[in-house]
């Protein structure tokens, strides 16, 4: 039995990363966690960050949002104490990700950020995902911040154009 609800919203993390196999943005859990009320932003951020210091969670950082998915110690850990969420938890969670299954895809599936090299340049890395499996990742050079952070910002509009061409041309 749960004594500590902290432990109760960490169990509920982990549930809630495993269940849908693919990473989720710090967003879309506290969207979950205060849509239910279950708690305030700040003590699920403290649970977060609990989960990943002892690295049951692995965090994703880019320039304007967090990811986070479940470890294999994460994993194990939701095996060996999973049952002790309460059942209307559970529902919760199920009904929350049965209501956004397509939107919570579609916000993870595709995703960018640009870094800085030691030259100065400016590269993009552009990927679409299947839950955990990469199906194309792209690294682009671009000429200054402006145009990273454009690239970046048109990437989920795009995404699914650049790979019917990139097919089309590659298996042509």
């Amino acid at each position: 039995m749960i004594t500590e609800p902290i432990t109760l919203y960490k169990l509920m993390i982990l549930y809630l990363l495993k269940t849908v196999n693919y990473p989720l943005s710090n967003n879309q859990l506290s969207g979950f966690f205060l849509d239910y009320e279950y708690t305030t932003y700040f003590t699920l951020q403290e649970a977060i960050s609990q989960l990943t210091e002892a690295k049951l969670i692995t965090p994703h950082k880019t320039k304007n949002t967090t990811r986070y998915e479940v470890t294999k110690e994460g994993s194990e850990t939701l095996n060996l104490f999973g049952q002790d969420i309460p059942e209307g938890a559970v529902e919760d969670m199920e009904r929350f990700l049965k209501q956004n299954k397509l939107r919570l895809r579609q916000e993870s599936s595709s995703f960018a950020d640009y870094s800085q090299d030691e030259n100065g340049n400016f590269i993009v890395h552009a990927e679409v995902r299947e839950e955990n499996a990469i199906l194309y990742a792209l690294d682009i050079n671009v000429p200054d911040k402006e145009s990273a952070e454009r690239m970046c910002m048109n990437w989920s509009k795009h995404d699914q154009e650049i790979y019917a061409y990139l097919m089309k041309e590659l298996l042509g």
